[in-house]
């Protein structure tokens, strides 16, 4: 169980531009790993600024905020803080930090359900839930050191 955990949180080196340029799999392990540690952050920031979004709030199931201290507004800076901590996460260790965001999407997807009128964003953000998990796989693809990657161009 140990050895699972910091094999889960071990870095993973970004592929070789070698690897990159002839590696399908690669170019899509790269594009989920900027997508989804781009996306949170900026995501997390516009909670402060509100720049896409006028009123978060709406988006908060009462139950949670139950749950959160202070208000509505003082949960949503706390989520923004939580989704720029995941989009660094995944920067760095994908493998851990694909698994990471797609949690916090299922409790994305469970609030949008219990505040109701959100379904269409709850089916989005299951597919981006479903993009994480897959960046968590390619992650642990690309981590191993007999991948090729590793391998010094011929």
């Amino acid at each position: 169980m140990a050895s699972a955990v910091a094999t889960a949180l071990r870095p993973v080196p970004v592929p070789t531009s070698n690897v990159l340029r002839g590696d399908p799999a690669a170019q899509a392990f790269m594009l989920l790993r900027v997508v989804f540690t781009v996306a949170p952050i900026l995501f997390g920031l516009d909670k402060f600024a509100e720049v896409l979004v006028s009123d978060w709030t709406k988006y908060l199931a009462p139950e949670f905020n139950s749950l959160i201290p202070g208000n509505a507004s003082d949960a949503m800076h706390i989520v923004g803080i939580v989704e720029i901590a995941a989009g660094l996460v995944v920067a760095v260790m994908p493998r851990f930090g694909g698994v990471l965001v797609a949690g916090w999407l299922g409790g994305i997807i469970v609030s949008l359900l219990l505040v109701g009128g959100y379904a269409d964003i709850a089916l989005r953000d299951f597919g981006l839930l479903i993009g994480a998990l897959a960046l968590s796989r390619l992650a642990a693809a690309y981590s191993e050191p007999e991948h090729p990657q590793h391998r010094s161009a011929p």
